[in-house]
C-alpha cells in the first residue's frame, strides 16, 4: 500500500482556465455568481483546486480567451498563487473567417492568418515557460464535393510542419482530434489515426492528445491509449465524459469503469511515469454545477480510478493471462475496480497535510462567498470570452 500511496503523491492533473467561467450548450449559457472576470481570477480559482486536492499544480490557458498584455507577469502571478501555467491552447475556430476552415481553408490568406495565430501561441509558451501547445481544429466540410479531401490534408500537413519547426527544444505540440462537430460530413482530423499519422511524419515533438469525449459510441478508448503508449506517441489526455456526443461532462460521470480501464493501460504501459511526458489534463465546461467544486470532483474521480488501477495484482493477472484463465483474469481485474479506495485516498490526503474531504474543505473555506462579493462588477468570463 505504501507504493500505491507514493505513486498517488506524484500524480499531477491539469485543470483548464475555461472551466471556471460561465459556460453552457449552443442553446444557452447559464450565468453563475462569483465566476472570474479575468485570466488572473481564473488562475486564482484553479489554485483553490490545487490547494484542496494537492495534485492540480498547473492550469491550461486558452488564447485569445486568456489574452493579457504581459504573459511573463501572468506566469509569475500563477506561481504566487501556488500553481503554474500549463498547456497553451490555440483557437482557430471562432472567427468568421474560419467558416470554411482555418489551416485547411481554400483561401491562402485565411490559412496564413490561422498559422500566424498558432505561431503567436508558441511565443506565449516562451513567455510563460509552458512546454505544451495544444492544437485542435474544427476544420472540415458539411457536404460531399464541398472541397477536396486530399488537398485539405496537404494544407494541414504544411501548417503543422511550420508550427513544428517553430517549437523550441523543450517544447512540443499536442494534436487533438474530433469525430464531428461543427464539420458534419468530413472532419480534417477526425480520429486518433489521422492525428498519429501527422505526428509520426513530423517527429518526436508532435504527440497525440486523447480527448475521452471525442469518439464514436462503443469505441475502445483504452486500446487507443495502449497503442499510442506502445509507440511513444501519447502526449496527453483531455479528460471528460459524455453520454451521447461531446458533452464535456465531469470525467468519470458517464462511465467510471471506462476511466479505470484507461488508467490501467496508462499504468501498464508506463504512461504514469512522469518521465514519459504524458499529461493528465481536464477539458470540461461546467454548465449547471459550481465551477470549482466541479473541477475538484473531477480531480477526485481521476484519483480514484488511478488508485484502483494501481491496486491491480499484476502478478496474478499476468499468470491468469499466460495460462488462458479467462474468468480468473477478469476476476483479478474486477477485484481492483470494486475496491473502495476512498478511505485510502482520505488517509493519503491527511498524510499530505490536506483535509480528507476536499469538497467539504473547499465549501467550508469561505472562498466562494468572498469572490461572489468581490466579483459583483465587471464582465464575467464565459465560453468564447
Amino acid at each position: 500500500m505504501t507504493a500505491v500511496k507514493d505513486a498517488l503523491r506524484r500524480q499531477q492533473i491539469e485543470t483548464p482556465s475555461w472551466a471556471y467561467g460561465n459556460s453552457g450548450t449552443r442553446f444557452k449559457v447559464f450565468a453563475q455568481q462569483g465566476v472570474p472576470r479575468t485570466p488572473r481570477e481564473k488562475i486564482a480559482d484553479a489554485a483553490q483546486v490545487h490547494r484542496f486536492t494537492g495534485v492540480a499544480p498547473s492550469v491550461a490557458v486558452h488564447i485569445p480567451w486568456d489574452t493579457v498584455d504581459d504573459y511573463a507577469e501572468l506566469a509569475a502571478y500563477a506561481v504566487d498563487q501556488g500553481v503554474r501555467i500549463g498547456a497553451v491552447n490555440t483557437n482557430v475556430f471562432q472567427d468568421d473567417d474560419y467558416m470554411l476552415g482555418s489551416v485547411t481553408n481554400p483561401d491562402p490568406a485565411i490559412r496564413r492568418k490561422a498559422l500566424d495565430h498558432l505561431l503567436a501561441c508558441v511565443d506565449i509558451m516562451d513567455a510563460t515557460g509552458s512546454r505544451d501547445l495544444k492544437l485542435w481544429f474544427s476544420d472540415g466540410t458539411n457536404y460531399p464535393g464541398q472541397d477536396d479531401i486530399r488537398t485539405r490534408q496537404d494544407r494541414m500537413e504544411e501548417a503543422l510542419a511550420a508550427v513544428y519547426e517553430r517549437l523550441g527544444d523543450d517544447q512540443r505540440f499536442l494534436l487533438e482530434y474530433k469525430l464531428f462537430e461543427p464539420a458534419f460530413y468530413m472532419t480534417d482530423l477526425p480520429d486518433w489515426g489521422a492525428s498519429y499519422a501527422h505526428c509520426l511524419k513530423l517527429g518526436p515533438k508532435a504527440q497525440v492528445v486523447v480527448d475521452t469525449g471525442h469518439h464514436a459510441p462503443g469505441t475502445n478508448i483504452e486500446f487507443i491509449v495502449a497503442f499510442l503508449l506502445r509507440e511513444g506517441r501519447l502526449g496527453a489526455f483531455d479528460f471528460n465524459s459524455r453520454f451521447y456526443a461531446d458533452d464535456d461532462l465531469m470525467v468519470g460521470a458517464a462511465d467510471p469503469f471506462q476511466l479505470y480501464r484507461i488508467m490501467h493501460e496508462v499504468v501498464r504501459g508506463g504512461g504514469y511515469d512522469p518521465a514519459t511526458g504524458v499529461r493528465f489534463m481536464l477539458d470540461q465546461c461546467h454548465n449547471i454545477e459550481p465551477k470549482i467544486q466541479g473541477q475538484i470532483r473531477s480531480v477526485l474521480n481521476v484519483q480514484e480510478a488511478t488508485a484502483k488501477a494501481l491496486l491491480i495484482d499484476t502478478a496474478a493477472l499476468g499468470e491468469a493471462q499466460r495460462t488462458g484463465d479467462v474468468l480468473g483474469a477478469n476476476a483479478v481485474f474486477m477485484d481492483a475496480y470494486n475496491t473502495d479506495v476512498r478511505p485510502l485516498l482520505a488517509e493519503l490526503r491527511e498524510e499530505m497535510g490536506l483535509h480528507a474531504d476536499p469538497v467539504a474543505a473547499y465549501k467550508a473555506s469561505g472562498y466562494y462567498e468572498r469572490v461572489v462579493g468581490e466579483r459583483k462588477d465587471g464582465q464575467a468570463a464565459g465560453w468564447g470570452a
